[in-house]
């Protein structure tokens, strides 16, 4: 029996792509969603800037809850990593999951693997909201507490300056290695009244609400979190496969249509360049799918312009 060519394949199973799941199977399009089940937003131990949820709402919930919407639609899940991507002579995108999945569109919202520090079991107390990784998300719950950052580099420096908006009390820890920051830099920490701690740290000790932080020949330091200030990396492997063109920072580049430098690829989510958000990452989710409902019409003559 031959396989079905699907109008769009979604690989990435976050915000983003189960936006784009739900709408192109409300637009009533023959999708399949491709999930290895390592959303980023899995690790969220509550949202409190999500609007919507005056009380917040954990990662795993909020995914939950958007899977269960999707089973409401004919939509095919393929629970697995997707491995590869090529296009066709014809134009069809052939993506390796386990199977081969053929489609005449994709949008890949396969988001970004953020740099853990060296602390053992870093993603549980990520989980804890005890080693946090996105100010923007969940400062406000620690306005007026101590909070460290972790890191030597520049997304370090700019996570402490953001933080101190919040509270007066931040320390940046280098974790014994060498702060590689340009005077000017230097200079902002000291006036926002960031310390430096440049010692390696002899041990963690993560409790129910707080960070207890050990150095070699100091008294324990407490903080109510640290921030892992070392960066992150797009996972952009498909973007390769494809020739896409990507931002310096390794971020696949997209049009206001979340269209990628191939016309029927779309990209949408934190592998895309802007601002690492959930309801950003589900606008960019409706602008692809609607985008693609909209070359599909085009092509059925279901539309008043000729062209888009």
């Amino acid at each position: 029996m031959t396989k079905p060519v699907f109008d769009c394949a979604i690989i990435g199973g976050g915000p983003a792509g189960l936006t784009a799941a739900i709408y192109l199977a409300r637009f009533r399009r023959r999708i399949v969603l491709i999930d290895g089940g390592d959303s980023r937003a899995s690790l969220i131990p509550r949202s409190h800037n999500h609007p919507g949820y005056p009380d917040g709402i954990h990662g795993n919930d909020l995914l939950g809850r958007m899977r269960e919407q999707l089973l409401n639609y004919p939509a095919a899940v393929v629970s697995a990593d997707a491995t590869g991507a090529t296009t066709d002579a014809d134009g069809l995108i052939r993506i390796s999951a386990g199977e081969q999945i053929s489609a005449s569109h994709l949008i890949l919202a396969t988001g970004i693997r953020d740099r853990m520090p060296p602390i053992r079991d870093a993603r549980e107390h990520v989980r804890e909201g005890l080693i946090r990784q996105c100010p923007v998300c969940d400062a406000y719950e620690l306005t007026g507490q101590p909070v460290a950052v972790i890191g030597t580099a520049e997304c370090a420096a700019g996570e402490a300056l953001f933080l101190s908006h919040y509270t007066p009390d931040i320390t940046l820890l280098t974790l014994g290695d060498d702060l590689s920051l340009p005077d000017r830099l230097m200079q902002k920490l000291a006036d926002a009244g960031v310390k430096i701690v440049r010692d390696p740290v002899a041990g963690w000790d993560f409790q129910r609400a707080s960070v207890s932080v050990r150095f070699a020949d100091k008294a324990e330091t407490r903080f109510a979190a640290v921030y892992s200030g070392l960066g992150n990396d797009p996972r952009n492997d498909l973007g390769f496969d494809l020739g896409l063109d990507l931002a310096e920072d390794g971020r696949i580049l997209t049009n206001p249509h979340q269209q990628t430098s191939l016309p029927n690829v779309f990209a949408a989510g934190d592998v895309v360049t802007g601002l690492n958000q959930i309801a950003v990452a589900m606008s960019q989710g409706e602008i692809a799918a609607t985008r693609i409902h909209s070359l599909l019409r085009l092509a059925e003559n279901r539309c008043v312009p000729d062209s888009l």
